[in-house]
């Protein structure tokens, strides 16, 4: 009988921890706050951030009440931008020129961690950001003018396109972390930071490093 017992209880408690394990999937998208910071033979300069969307997927496996790992699959233009003005005199006439430039950066991001659940509709996430640089591209605008002095100005401007991906490394790396809050119905709310820590230019005597924040929404199908 106390065998017996036994056996009934262990089976009791191995279908119990089955019955916590719990697997979820389902779509996400949110808004992406993208910032480049670059430094130069020693000069350091914080570019200006960019603002962009992301949207992809997500599955998540609970081992327990209180843990459980994440995997998602998003696509993000990430990037910087930066504004210029500067005035000089050259020859005796005065240059004045104004230039603005954004750096985008179509970006693959394959996010992995862990998440701890604090209660059961709130977790704390902890992971890295792989991410793939499929497309680089720099947008500028460029104005200016000329005076000599005699009333006479000269001005133009000029605005484009130029594709950078060979000067980019493909690899951006970025720890983050993070917050997840999650309803009943399975909708969820979440922000995260993510903490460049790839050298995205393969430029020897430079470094840039794209950190960036994001604030979702998603919708978690499956589970017990």
């Amino acid at each position: 009988m106390k065998k017996l017992l036994l056996v009934g209880a262990l089976a009791l408690s191995g279908f119990s921890a089955l019955n916590a394990q719990e697997f979820r999937f389902g779509p996400k998208a949110g808004y992406s706050l993208s910032m480049l910071k670059a430094e130069t033979d020693g000069m350091k300069m914080n570019l200006d951030p960019k603002s962009s969307f992301y949207a992809g997927g997500f599955v998540e496996y609970k081992f327990s009440d209180k843990v459980g790992i994440m995997a998602e699959v998003l696509y993000s233009q990430l990037g910087g931008k930066q504004d210029e003005t500067f005035t000089t005199v050259i020859n005796g006439a005065v240059v004045t020129a104004s230039a603005k430039t954004e750096y985008t950066f179509g970006t693959v991001q394959i996010p992995v961690g862990a998440k701890y659940f604090a209660t059961e509709n709130f977790a704390l996430a902890l992971g890295l950001n792989v991410g793939i640089i499929a497309t680089a591209e720099g947008e500028f605008d460029v104005s200016g003018s000329v005076s000599d002095g005699s009333g006479q100005n000269v001005s133009g401007s000029q605005a484009g396109k130029v594709d950078i991906k060979d000067e980019i490394n493909s690899l951006n790396l970025a720890p983050f972390i993070g917050a997840e809050y999650t309803l009943e119905n399975g909708l969820f709310f979440d922000a995260r930071y993510n903490l460049g820590v790839s050298n995205l230019s393969k430029t020897s005597n430079e470094t840039v490093k794209n950190s960036f924040v994001q604030v979702g929404i998603g919708f978690k199908f499956g589970g017990n």
